[in-house]
């Protein structure tokens, strides 16, 4: 069912989730023992409700299918997987190590989304 949607409502979808996924970690500070799914699936669906198009463009019988609720699990695990495991970039990584330095402190960063976060974070620090 998810695969017969258009690859503009895939790709809102897409980024609907990855939107919703790293405001939620940025509210709680990306501290692992804090997540939980059904906090973040909250987060998502508020979001997608106030702010998302895409929802209206699929007819309600879909949405309501189990069917397609078992592919958009599969999608939202694959989004996160993709966001958690992109590596930060060269910039990030000198520009955090510098305002490190500036700030003395130590924060730690695994992936390109939780590195934007804390650059964010040590620039508001630094003001």
């Amino acid at each position: 069912m998810y695969k017969e949607l258009s690859s503009g409502v895939k790709i809102s979808i897409t980024r609907s989730i990855s939107t919703s996924f790293e405001s939620y970690l940025a509210s709680i500070d990306w501290k692992e023992e804090r997540f939980s799914m059904e906090d973040f699936i909250a987060s998502w669906q508020t979001y997608f409700q106030e702010n998302a198009a895409w929802i209206e463009k699929i007819p309600a019988d879909v949405l309501m299918n189990t069917e397609f609720h078992e592919e958009m699990a599969q999608k939202i695990d694959e989004v996160i997987a993709k966001i958690l495991n992109e590596e930060p970039t060269a910039k990030q990584i000198e520009t955090i190590e510098a305002l490190q330095k500036e700030l003395g402190t130590s924060y730690s960063y695994n992936c390109k989304a939780e590195a934007a976060y804390i650059e964010q974070l040590l620039k508001e620090k630094q003001k």
